[in-house]
């Protein structure tokens, strides 16, 4: 039988940082056919455990076969999933103390100022829009596959983007450092089940792309003309342009930056 008396600070160690790696696989998972696989294997670990410590030794080393041939079997299989899980991991509170290359919290205000008015404009004319913003996880992919313009971020420009006719209006807009990095980008699609049908393609991206970054997406509907932001894959819908300014302001302007803005 367990015996309490050996449990120690080692024991709840173990189990905290087990539990942390279930959390985060389950995140990943969450709303995915995958996730039933998922509480499969959790299911199996948990019996193989209990039955070692009952010393059901027969039963015990059976499932503990099937586990060590089936954990190869997962990195195969699930070999997309182990990568945004990895990338998941990465972008966690604690693992950002110790990158050496920081971005530098600069004032945000003529960006968001830009964006929030062109979102209000495009809303009204149901012009639909996908725009990122990058923080601290480098979005090199997603820029990679489309039009680089390092350009000034501007409600002008934006709106000429997407414009219906234009041809970088299919695709993300990603705002690196102040700047427009590039238009007409593919974002990665999130498969989730839980997303609601209503929702489409520029929708499942921005929770796509902000599961695996800390980016920060402003979606316009082309259908409804409703403006939504997505963030660590949440995503607010139905927002006023003054609700996504605030909220923008919120992530990125402290009310320091603020203050020192309205003074200049």
């Amino acid at each position: 039988m367990f015996d309490f008396i050996t449990f120690g600070l080692a024991d709840v160690v173990d189990i905290l940082l087990f539990a942390i790696i279930l959390y985060y696989v389950y995140k990943l998972l969450r709303g995915t056919a995958a996730v039933r696989i998922f509480w499969v294997i959790v299911i199996l670990y948990v019996l193989w455990k209990l039955l070692s410590a009952l010393h059901i030794n027969m039963m015990s080393a059976i499932i503990g076969q099937i586990i060590s041939v089936g954990v190869i079997a997962l990195f195969i299989v699930f070999q997309p999933e182990i990568r945004k899980f990895l990338l998941m991991i990465s972008n966690t509170r604690l693992l950002k103390l110790f990158r050496f290359h920081k971005k530098e919290d600069t004032l945000f205000l003529p960006e968001i100022n830009a964006v929030v008015r062109a979102c209000r404009r495009m809303s009204d004319s149901k012009t639909g829009a996908l725009i990122v913003f990058e923080k601290d996880t480098p979005l090199e992919e997603p820029i990679a596959t489309g039009e680089k313009l390092d350009a000034i971020v501007s409600r002008e420009l934006i709106e000429n983007i997407f414009f219906k006719n234009s041809p970088l209006h299919d695709g993300a807009l990603i705002i690196r450092n102040h700047r427009i990095a590039a238009a007409r980008c593919i974002l990665p699609v999130s498969d989730r089940e839980d997303i609601s049908t209503d929702l489409g393609l520029r929708h499942r991206s921005a929770i796509g792309v902000t599961v695996l970054s800390d980016a920060v997406v402003v979606v316009v509907s082309e259908q409804t003309g409703s403006i939504s932001l997505c963030r660590a894959g949440d995503i607010t819908h139905g927002i006023s342009p003054v609700v996504l300014e605030t909220m923008l302001k919120d992530i990125f302007v402290n009310k320091k930056d603020e203050v020192v803005a309205e003074n200049k």
